[in-house]
């Protein structure tokens, strides 16, 4: 039986005290970030610890500091600024920051989760040929095949694997009747308000049929995607774009900007890219689509199949099983590993670190 010990450094569930075995292997750690509101990346980690953990394998999320914020649930957390990680376990790293001289695990397994390319070099200022210049080289996940393209181009020489984000199926269902018009605003506020104006002047909009879901739980999120017809996707350099599938799991319609990285989104059936920032195309379209729901209504269940067929957890689940499994195959050694909050410090201005 294998020895265990409980330091102040790893935590339980939802971050309270649990067991620490001295030499645990095949872990999968996720070093994140507890943000007081959801955080989309974020919420990948938690999607992926489950779907691993419900297949057998020990994955955790691995936080700077104790205590984790209602909206993560009950996740098996380990805790420090530091964690000492066995030869066979697996420690996945956000793609910022990264820095140049500067090995987090050396020698172990190591993978860099890259969920937004726009930010690959966030804290880099090294050479390009250099890059991440860690001890093996990581392997590299990306979220969509746009964002995998650009990371390749980048940096030929690591092993890029595309590993969707899941959606849930459960959780974003659509209501029994939809109408109006859902509009998040968090990537281009000044615009989403010169949306929602042309949209409430336009004859085709019903009064009070914009619902505008800023600073809301995710409860209401939820509650306003289901009802809702139309879905106003405001991406800007995304390298997928989660809020879209979300929506169309709910049954919407989508009109609007693919952000860079979601523009396999718009292959959807029911989905309608606009040239960016060209709101008055937009408002036009959204308008549009809210007038001719009922005539689409097949679009909005085919959007639902569309997104259930590509990221639902089961299909999710085998990509990123074989994600992991193809990991171990890369050279791993015991090391001790520091989470990338010690660099948060090199993170450009204006790059969300805790919210």
């Amino acid at each position: 039986m294998i020895p265990v010990r409980r330091p102040s450094s790893t935590t339980g569930v939802g971050g309270r005290p649990g067991v620490y075995r001295d030499r645990v292997t095949r872990r999968v750690l996720y070093a994140s970030f507890a943000t007081k509101n959801l955080s989309g990346g974020v919420d990948v980690h938690l999607h992926h610890i489950a779907l691993l953990r419900a297949a057998g394998i020990e994955a955790s999320l691995w936080l700077p500091q104790p205590g984790t914020p209602a909206w993560m649930g009950d996740v098996p957390v380990v805790t420090g600024p530091t964690v000492e990680v066995g030869a066979d376990d697996v420690v996945i790293f956000p793609e910022a920051p990264v820095v140049p001289g500067t090995d987090p695990a050396p020698g172990a397994r190591k993978i860099i989760f890259n969920q937004n390319h726009f930010y690959t070099y966030a804290t880099w200022d090294g050479p390009l040929d250099g890059y991440p210049g860690w001890d093996p080289a990581p392997a590299v996940w990306a979220v969509s095949e746009e964002s995998a393209q650009v990371l390749r181009a980048l940096n030929p020489s690591l092993p890029v694997t595309v590993v969707p984000p899941p959606v849930d199926p459960d959780l974003f269902t659509p209501a029994a009747t939809r109408s109006g018009i859902a509009l998040l605003p968090k990537k281009r506020p000044h615009e989403a308000v010169l949306l929602r104006r042309l949209l409430e002047q336009d004859p085709r909009v019903p009064a009070g049929a914009v619902h505008v879901l800023a600073d809301v739980p995710r409860s209401e999120v939820v509650r306003v995607l289901a009802g809702a017809a139309v879905f106003v996707a405001l991406s800007h350099t995304d390298s997928f774009g989660l809020p879209v599938a979300e929506a169309m799991l709910s049954g919407c319609l989508v009109a609007g900007y693919d952000g860079g990285g979601g523009i396999a989104l718009f292959d959807a059936p029911g989905a309608w890219r606009v040239p960016e920032q060209r709101p008055l195309l937009l408002a036009d379209r959204v308008a549009d689509l809210q007038s001719r729901q009922e005539e689409l209504s097949h679009l909005s269940e085919a959007n639902r199949a569309w997104v259930q067929a590509r990221h639902s957890p089961a299909v999710v689940a085998v990509t990123l099983l074989a994600a992991v499994a193809d990991a171990r195959t890369r050279p791993g050694a015991a090391s001790t590993a520091t989470h990338p909050a010690a660099w948060l410090d090199r993170m450009p201005d204006g790059f969300t670190k805790t919210g």
